[in-house]
């Protein structure tokens, strides 16, 4: 089996089991980035292989020791996919949302993806605001890091 269609594969599983979840919801639905890859291969492959952002979640598991749960939980805001907003629950529960993936930027992917790429249906072009929610002057000073914004942009 190829990994394009292994890849395609879980999208699909992934897109079936979020929006069978999503009966009743009204809220718009998150997908996961694997699921955006079916049509964008060429961005999802720069965004995996180039971004610290696809790989966010692996600072959660090295400072996990050193927190409680209520700290860790404080960081999914930042480090998953619409955590609070009807994304990532728990790494057990959608461990396809776990790290910041393209709906992070580009809001949820369902009814898009559903659509076939209605791009009225996601946020094509990401404002600098909604980056700043993360990338902010308080996570600077607390972190000691330079956010960068546009990192890994494809």
């Amino acid at each position: 089996m190829s990994i394009r269609f292994k890849r395609a594969l879980t999208g699909a599983l992934v897109l079936a089991v979020t929006l069978a979840g999503a009966v009743g919801a009204g809220a718009k639905q998150y997908i996961g980035s694997e699921a955006c890859s079916e049509c964008h291969d060429e961005q999802f492959e720069h965004f995996v292989s180039y971004s610290k952002k696809a790989k966010s979640w692996h600072s959660i598991e090295i400072m996990a020791s050193d927190l409680t749960q209520a700290e860790q939980e404080s960081c999914y805001e930042c480090h998953t996919t619409g955590y609070g907003k009807g994304g990532f629950v728990s790494i057990k529960e959608t461990p396809e949302l776990a790290d910041v993936g393209c709906e992070t930027c580009h809001g949820p992917g369902a009814e898009h993806a559903e659509s076939g790429g209605d791009t009225e249906a996601i946020e094509r072009t990401p404002s600098v605001e909604g980056c700043e929610t993360c990338h902010n002057a308080d996570r600077v000073e607390d972190f000691n890091f330079k956010p960068l914004i546009f990192s890994g942009a494809h």
